[in-house]
């Protein structure tokens, strides 16, 4: 049996995710961060310290907006700019213990509402949801495979 999805039904999909994710976040009472800073912090938080051009392509934004990002959650003590070992000329941005402790923060109090959430649906649409995430991820991810 062979499905196909429509544009339709992938918007469907893309309008779901968003409502999901900003009512995980509109309920949650920990820190708020723009959608941007928080896929920042927490791409430094999974892959390391990184150059600006690196988080804008990671982040999928522009460099300029990367650097305003990058500056705002600078000034609010969630990341800092060295020296890139490298090259003396360039920085490298990396997390601090705050901002780490906000990307932590932050995911526990959003997966802790979507787990009472998770609650109300039936075993198998859990169970669903389940195989669904590696999909999803494979999905966010922007490089062909």
């Amino acid at each position: 049996m062979t499905t196909s999805l429509t544009n339709q039904d992938a918007l469907q999909l893309v309008v779901a995710v968003h409502r999901l994710i900003r009512s995980l976040r509109q309920s949650s009472s920990v820190r708020r961060l723009q959608p941007t800073q928080l896929l920042v912090l927490a791409e430094l938080a999974s892959k390391g310290p990184m150059r600006i051009g690196e988080i804008a392509v990671r982040a999928l934004c522009s460099q300029p907006t990367a650097t305003t990002v990058v500056t705002g959650l600078e000034s609010g003590g969630l990341v800092r700019r060295e020296s890139d070992p490298a090259d003396g000329r360039a920085t490298i941005v990396e997390l601090t213990v705050l901002g780490r402790d906000t990307v932590l923060s932050l995911a526990h109090g959003e997966a802790e509402l979507l787990s009472e959430r998770l609650s109300r649906l039936s075993a198998e649409e859990r169970e669903a949801l389940r195989c669904a995430t590696p999909l999803l991820r494979r999905l966010a991810d922007p490089a062909p495979r």
